[in-house]
């Protein structure tokens, strides 16, 4: 990358082959062309009566971000009803493909970095895939309904195009394609009530990433126990969905609303709380799993062959000898400033307050009640991290209390003062903990545990 590059110079991503576009534009004033390469999600309608207000693209479909009018709280409240009763969100954009076939286990196993023969039948894990570079090309929930057939619950990502051009040439007995089935999520304390309501006790029994085949209104469904929030949650995906969407949909809807709940979008402010990813935001291709707290993900005994295995396990005995390969590490902030309350249509720059440099990049952010605080997850300096502390600049640095002082340049609307960043420390990951605990998360309880016992 040139020297005198536009886009904030002094940010070094000279690691990358595309910089993060750091230009700090804002929101475009131009109408935004839809046309028919994006695509409704057959619950869509159904959210646009239901209030859906605000929209975004995910995954070449609309994806519904906000329901509550902002007079009458907004998604504020969505947090709320998140946090304390229960929400029905519109994921369609997690669209499915399906690995079918003799070698499915053996494909899959492949293409993603942890050990796909460990999940039996009728369970989940999250997943990763990788480049040959270790670049994470997508993350998703990986299900299982049979033996011989597996699902990528897919992020923002064109994973159908990749997983069929790995197999031109491989030997897999394998049908890999996209299937007419849409997830809906209930999340929230009161998940499980509203579950046991639609499809009666036998989903007290599903563990978290297991699942259940059932039938609502007579339409059959496949429920997982997952979710993108960080609360109690469940998935129901709707089978034949382009037929069935409202046949499930509406008394899913209505039993969600007799606990108290509402139709509501993703909540991005609860997500950043459980250290919870966004593909595209957080990480891209040229982002290792080692730079964002998914380190977990690269086993240390896996003994199939996988797509970027080579890389990945370099970079995880570099690391292990003290030399951490990238420029960058994403880490969470609190950070001072007003209550950041919408989207961030940027990524808000970093600064070193000894020297006052550009040094890094927010990804995401927002304020969160319950902490009272600001929070967000960056991209800052791996040199000052460890010129701070001798925690290694793996996973474990997310659980370390680490004592560094950043700036912020946050929109003057959030300021504390017109022009000047705000003050930002370094933070534990998660901010806030998860109903369900990630599998870092489990290891780190237990070594909690047994230090206690």
């Amino acid at each position: 990358m040139s020297d005198d590059h536009a886009n904030h110079p002094s940010v070094d991503q000279s690691d990358r082959t595309v910089p993060r576009n750091l230009r700090q534009t804002g929101d475009a004033d131009v109408d935004l062309v839809i046309s028919t390469r994006v695509r409704r999600s057959p619950y869509w309608h159904l959210s646009v009566e239901e209030g859906c207000h605000q929209a975004t693209i995910y995954n070449h479909m609309y994806h519904p971000r906000g329901f509550i009018d902002p007079d009458e709280g907004g998604l504020e409240a969505e947090y709320e009803l998140l946090t304390t009763d229960v929400t029905l969100m519109d994921v369609a954009v997690e669209r499915q493909i399906r690995v079918a076939g003799p070698d499915a286990e053996a494909f899959v196993n492949y293409v993603v970095t942890r050990d796909a023969t460990e999940i039996e039948p009728m369970r989940g894990k999250y997943a990763i895939c990788c480049t040959q570079d270790g670049g994470v090309i997508a993350d998703f929930i990986l299900l299982r309904p049979a033996e011989d057939e597996f699902w990528f619950s897919i992020a923002d990502a064109d994973l159908l195009h990749w997983l069929r051009g790995v197999s031109v040439n491989s030997d897999h007995d394998v049908d890999i394609d996209e299937i007419d089935v849409s997830p809906m999520q209930i999340q929230g304390p009161k998940s499980l009530d509203v579950m046991e309501s639609l499809i009666g006790d036998a989903v007290e029994d599903v563990p978290y990433y297991g699942l259940l085949e059932a039938t609502i209104n007579d339409v059959p469904v496949l429920v997982s126990q997952t979710g993108f929030s960080g609360e109690a949650g469940f998935e129901i995906y709707v089978r034949e969905a382009t037929t069935n969407a409202e046949a499930v949909w509406n008394p899913v809807l209505e039993t969600v609303k007799a606990h108290g709940g509402a139709a509501a979008g993703i909540s991005h402010q609860r997500r950043i709380a459980a250290g919870i990813l966004s593909l595209g935001q957080d990480m891209d291709h040229e982002t290792s799993p080692f730079q964002v707290n998914l380190g977990y993900q690269v086993p240390d005994d896996k003994a199939a062959d996988y797509v970027g295995k080579a890389e990945l396990e370099r970079q995880k005995e570099a690391i292990e000898n003290g030399e951490f390969p990238f420029t960058h590490k994403l880490v969470g902030l609190k950070m001072a400033g007003e209550p950041i309350r919408d989207y961030a249509p940027d990524f808000w720059l970093v600064s070193d307050p000894e020297t006052g440099d550009e040094c890094g990049y927010l990804t995401s952010a927002w304020w969160n009640p319950d902490l009272e605080t600001n929070i967000g997850l960056g991209f800052v300096p791996a040199a000052k991290l460890q010129a701070a502390t001798d925690v290694p600049l793996d996973d474990s640095i997310y659980d370390a209390d680490v004592d560094v002082e950043f700036e912020v340049h946050l929109p003057d609307e959030y300021a504390e003062v017109p022009g000047e960043p705000v003050y930002a420390t370094l933070a534990k990951v998660p901010f806030k903990e998860s109903v369900n605990p990630s599998a870092r998360e489990q290891a780190k309880i237990h070594a909690r545990d047994d230090m206690d016992e």
